[in-house]
């Protein structure tokens, strides 16, 4: 195939994934999920057979080959998603502004030209940092349409005591963050207290106002595939707008089988009302492979509605530059060194 017919197929390619939403990276066009009250016979008997799950996992990224030029459309409908992200305890305002600078311009201008993108060039779907670093992440990015997201509410660990959890909720939102991630108390998860769990992720959903809530599951903490079902319809019980996987810093953090627990748990929650709810995996995503076998995990699972950022997200930092190399590959032919694409 010709090279410049591989590109018009690319930008058709991308044109036809972005078709099904107008939604685009930091706007969500969808109504609020307004929770349920706290409904127990949703979840209480629910089982997951692990080798089930774990088979359908493995299954889902080997039967389904995307290459080429559907590949370079599905990669810069991914980046379009990514929670570009930084939570290291070194973070700096300096830094923060130079992860900005690369959330508005993901790919170097001559990739986006030779992609047919130079009309709309594709952005992330957020900047995810550290409450202290909102009002900088805010400043750097105004007027762009990309939204802050920060972590709350304890992170990582989420044992801080509940009012301080709220202010930290709070006092983001105030400083300009439209999407707070909150991490949940697990020890309610692995005693059962679901009455406890679900007050204070209503607490954190109140105090959030108009920004939406991603509530961080730590499921490399739950230690069940069936604690995880049951605390992610919890969760969007009261009134999640997205559920994570994990704050990156656990020991396991997002897998497959997880994620596809957590998928089916969000399709029976939409089932039984009618509201869509977001996905965000995050932690150990680190390539362009990474982010495809989540796109398939979406795709098959829950359709295409789910590829667009108001509904899915990746949180990931390094991921972001392994695109960037495998977009430049497939307009150039050759591949780059990943320090070339340097993030911050």
């Amino acid at each position: 195939m010709a090279a410049a017919t591989a590109i018009c197929m690319v930008e058709h390619e991308f044109r036809l994934m972005s078709h099904a939403t107008a939604a685009t990276p930091g706007h969500n066009s969808l109504p609020r999920n307004p929770g349920t009250p706290l409904t127990v016979s949703w979840f209480e008997g629910a089982q997951v057979n692990t080798s089930a799950a774990e088979r359908r996992a493995v299954t889902l990224t080997t039967r389904r080959s995307v290459k080429k030029e559907y590949q370079a459309a599905w990669l810069v409908k991914a980046l379009q998603c990514i929670d570009l992200t930084t939570l290291a305890g070194d973070d700096t305002a300096g830094r923060v502004h130079r992860l900005c600078a690369k959330a508005m311009r993901p790919l170097r201008d001559d990739i986006v030209e030779k992609l047919g993108l130079a009309s709309a060039p594709p952005r992330v779907g957020a900047v995810c940092v550290y409450p202290s670093m909102v009002p900088h992440a805010v400043k750097a990015l105004h007027g762009s349409g990309i939204p802050v997201a920060s972590v709350a509410t304890g992170f990582p660990s989420g044992l801080t005591p509940l009012p301080i959890r709220l202010a930290e909720v709070r006092w983001a939102v105030e400083q300009g963050a439209q999407e707070i991630d909150i991490v949940i108390f697990r020890e309610q998860v692995l005693t059962q207290e679901w009455s406890r769990l679900y007050d204070e992720i209503a607490a954190m959903r109140e105090a959030c106002g108009a920004a939406h809530l991603k509530a961080i599951l730590a499921t490399g903490d739950l230690k069940t595939l069936r604690n995880v079902y049951k605390a992610s319809m919890v969760a969007m019980q009261a009134g999640a707008d997205f559920i994570k996987t994990s704050t990156g810093k656990e020991d396991v953090n997002a897998t497959l089988p997880v994620s596809l627990t957590m998928v089916r748990a969000l399709r029976d929650y939409g089932e039984l009302t009618g509201h869509k709810i977001g996905f965000k995996p995050a932690g150990g995503l680190k390539t362009a492979k990474d982010a495809m076998n989540w796109q398939i995990l979406m795709k098959e699972e829950l359709g295409r509605r789910w590829l667009e950022p108001d509904l899915f997200r990746i949180g990931a930092s390094s991921m972001l530059a392994d695109i960037e190399r495998q977009l430049e590959h497939f307009v150039t032919g050759r591949y780059a060194a990943l320090s070339h694409h340097a993030l911050a």
